[in-house]
């Protein structure tokens, strides 16, 4: 069976706050939409996503630059978002359909397990957690308690089965609006089983919830540190890049890139912290596309597949080894260009320079040399 994604990031998020709507939003160092994008589209049963978002977001939705991702304008209502999901996907073959609020950003493997394993005993499952407060009736002054039994907080993504679903929109009254699409599939004379629902998926809606969604995320996460090392030779004739700041020099440092090593064991440490190999296996010396690249490119690169794991950088420690020239006047400069290619606050990027006692390459100012260590966080089931 082919399982579609619908994703609906229509909405302006004004509740959260904030310079743009809150789906777009920073969250554990990327944009919330891609949390979901990469939960979903990592599962091996789903197919095809279709992000719904606003008319005008179309910016913001550039930032999820991910395979098998297509974008639909939503419309006014949750209810039409959804709506201009389902009809962008009838005819193209879809058999079941996952339909999830991007302001659920974290999204357990096991529940959308269960969800598409319900499908296959009826035509729609949404995930429930049971009501666990004290329910009573009242605006200013308590009233009377309200048995609790029986009662769930429904989250999404919900699961449906396409034909059933996309049925059940169309049939839906105009003008009456529908807290879920689960209701709507009730309405329609199908039953809905429940699955049980996750603390992570939890919604965003107020500024504070950010600061929630990030520790309930930082709990799922182990630490791991990894080393990165690499030398050029100083020339004549060539630039000197280090840490993407470029520093005047009558010896630049010779490479297939711009041979900026400060980078380079900084890439390296990234990729050694999720066991993807080193800077060569990404970007080979062989390959003319990578001759004089800006090893910015590298970085951002290392950086974005810690984060598509789920992963966040916690701290880079930067050694340069080298007689000349000092590192002293540049060092700030250089940790700031690191930080703005991380995305990192200052504090998070700490630089030192040491020389060999003019002993070795380094002490006869023949090249540099440079160390990093990377410390991340990552989900504890990302192998």
């Amino acid at each position: 069976m082919t399982t579609a994604v619908i994703i609906v990031a229509a909405g302006k998020g004004i509740r959260a706050g904030g310079s743009i709507p809150k789906q777009f939003a920073a969250l554990c160092g990327k944009p919330m939409l891609a949390h979901s994008v990469t939960a979903l589209s990592s599962h091996p049963m789903t197919t095809q996503i279709i992000i719904v978002i606003g008319e005008g977001q179309q910016e913001h939705a550039r930032d999820i630059p991910l395979e098998n991702v297509s974008f639909v304008e939503g419309g006014a209502e949750r209810r039409d978002s959804v709506r201009a999901g389902l009809e962008a996907l009838e005819g193209k073959g879809v058999t079941r359909v996952l339909i999830h609020d991007a302001a659920r950003p974290f999204i357990p493997t096991t529940v959308i397990d269960a969800l598409l394993a319900a499908l296959d005993h009826g035509p729609g499952a949404v995930p429930a957690l049971p009501v666990a407060d004290t329910l009573a009736k009242g605006t200013e002054i308590l009233g009377d308690n309200v048995p609790r039994a029986g009662l769930n907080r429904i989250q999404t993504p919900q699961a449906f089965h396409f034909d059933a679903i996309l049925a059940a929109h169309r049939a839906w009254p105009d003008g009456e609006e529908a807290t879920d699409d689960a209701q709507m599939l009730r309405r329609a004379g199908h039953d809905v089983a429940l699955v049980p629902g996750d603390a992570m998926l939890e919604k965003i809606t107020h500024p504070a919830d950010f600061a929630a969604a990030e520790a309930r995320h930082a709990a799922n996460l182990i630490s791991r540190s990894a080393i990165g090392y690499d030398v050029h030779r100083l020339a004549a004739g060539e630039e000197l890049w280090l840490g993407g700041v470029l520093i005047p020099h009558d010896k630049g440092l010779a490479g297939h890139s711009d041979a900026d090593v400060a980078l380079h064991a900084i890439t390296d440490a990234l990729l050694g912290t999720i066991c993807a190999g080193d800077i060569g296996m990404h970007f080979p010396p062989s390959d003319p596309q990578w001759r004089g690249a800006a090893s910015d490119r590298f970085l951002d690169h290392a950086a974005t597949l810690v984060r598509d794991q789920g992963g966040i950088i916690d701290f880079i420690d930067l050694t340069l080894i080298c007689e000349e020239p000092k590192i002293g006047p540049h060092r700030e400069t250089i940790r700031a260009r690191i930080a703005e290619i991380l995305n990192l606050p200052l504090g998070k990027v700490s630089l030192k320079a040491t020389t060999t006692e003019r002993l070795g390459f380094t002490g006869r100012s023949e090249g540099i040399a440079a160390q990093a260590i990377a410390t991340i966080r990552l989900p504890e089931t990302t192998e």
